[in-house]
């Protein structure tokens, strides 16, 4: 493990500065072989200007710091150069310490070797994947809490809990002659009741996880001309739809995305559903109803000034399997309309409770309050496994009057189970493939 390893940390392209990484065993005096500066002395953490000869008696002026084992990310010796952003510069530092002893690095294999030496857990380390991919504000903020140890500290306390268990367990075998058992017994499912209530509630938060980290998709579907291309132009603070009088005017579904309160919102505006012998329009009405199938919630706008047509009741029937927020447009005009379940009344010309559609469709989907110190998941592994130990846990609540020994076998079941998160019950397939999701160089 300790065999020194080079990579690009920063992303391959044209830039100000590129970063190139070394760790492992002698990867400084690897680094001193190339690297010359005015200093006798490298000490860690200390940043030093000077050059690197790159061939033929040409030099990069550069900055180089080594990190001492085992204060480091990975936990070995690390040196990084600093040089300028040049894609072949970059390449030929690289090919300059693999000629002086380094090998190629392997995707993740800085974060492998930073967990393998304990600096990191599994759970970290795939936050810190998280990190780098986060796309909306909401799975920045999970993935930074799981990185600052809030997942491994749950976890670690819930193995120790369950470690205490099983000694009383072994306690009352030991002494079969004390009858322990029902005490025993009792103080088990109790805490295993503890331990199922607290998944359950990381659980059922997390399920907005999967909007945090994807969006909530919001297909806009209605008959033609109730404005819905007005409503998504109004969302989105721009006019990115084509609004007009004339009936059909949207053929294709247009997708396009915003952020509210740290959520993506990804809107479809679809083409209005109706009967027609237009061929382009029917292709469209098609897409409208698959993307119907698809969204996390359906806006269905009507026209507040008309009365409700054959087509909005042939359209509200197809919807109702899904989650449906009833918008009640043109509140400019005098309301025909009757009242609808979950509606909200809106005008897409004056932007009247444009505001207030937003939050409805963030809170819809997000029903758990969501604090700044509230975990969320939004890594479907962790999901899966502390779903698995609340079956397990089930499973004993199921069998009572078993022996203790058996409730021990499938206490330790939930314990290894546990430890597959943060890593320290997990097999190397496993483990090798987490890391091979990291990109070169981190």
């Amino acid at each position: 493990m300790e065999e020194p390893i080079v990579a690009i940390s920063t992303p391959l392209g044209r830039g100000a500065i590129s970063i190139v990484r070394m760790s492992g065993k002698n990867c400084l005096e690897i680094a001193l072989k190339v690297f010359h500066c005015s200093s006798k002395e490298i000490k860690p953490r200390y940043m030093y200007f000077g050059q690197l000869e790159i061939e033929n008696g040409t030099f990069e002026e550069c900055l180089m710091v080594y990190f001492k084992a085992p204060f480091s990310y990975t936990g070995e010796d690390i040196v990084e150069f600093q040089i300028h952003g040049g894609m072949l510069l970059t390449q030929k530092v690289v090919e300059l310490c693999v000629k002086n002893g380094c090998r190629p690095a392997e995707a993740g294999e800085f974060s492998k070797r930073a967990f393998m030496n304990e600096k990191i857990t599994l759970d970290k380390a795939e936050a810190i994947i998280g990190e780098i991919n986060a796309e909306t504000e909401g799975e920045l903020n999970s993935s930074l809490k799981i990185t600052n140890g809030k997942l491994a500290e749950k976890i670690n306390k819930e193995q120790n809990d369950l470690t205490n268990l099983l000694a009383e367990i072994e306690v009352s075998l030991d002494y079969p002659e004390h009858d322990y058992e029902e005490i025993v017994k009792e103080k088990i499912f109790e805490k295993l009741k503890e331990i199922k209530a607290q998944n359950d509630n990381i659980i059922e938060i997390s399920k907005s996880g999967k909007y945090l980290k994807n969006g909530i998709n919001v297909a806009l579907v209605g008959k033609a001309n109730v404005g819905k291309s007005s409503i998504l132009n109004s969302l989105l603070g721009e006019d990115r739809a084509i609004v007009t009088d004339i009936e059909g005017t949207t053929r294709d579904s247009i997708s396009e995305s915003f952020f509210h309160k740290g959520v993506k919102i990804n809107l479809i505006d679809t083409a209005g559903i109706r009967e027609t012998s237009d061929v382009v329009e029917k292709i469209g009405i098609q897409k409208s109803l698959d993307s119907i199938n698809e969204a996390d919630i359906v806006l269905f706008i009507r026209d507040g000034s008309q009365k409700e047509s054959k087509e909005d009741k042939e359209i509200e029937n197809s919807l109702k399997d899904k989650l449906v927020i009833n918008v009640i447009n043109k509140t400019d005009k005098p309301r025909i309309i009757s009242k609808k379940e979950n509606e909200i009344e809106v005008s897409a010309l004056k932007e009247t409770n444009i505001s207030k559609l937003k939050d409805m469709i963030v809170d819809f989907v997000i029903t758990k309050e969501i604090s700044a110190d509230t975990l969320v998941l939004t890594n479907e592994r962790h999901i899966q496994i502390l779903e698995e130990c609340d079956s397990l846990i089930q499973e004993i609540f199921s069998i009572k009057n078993a022996s203790l020994d058996v409730i021990a076998m499938l206490i330790k079941k939930i314990w290894e189970k546990l430890g597959q998160i943060t890593g320290n019950t997990e097999n190397e397939d496993i483990i090798s493939l987490i890391f091979s999701k990291f990109c070169l160089g981190k």
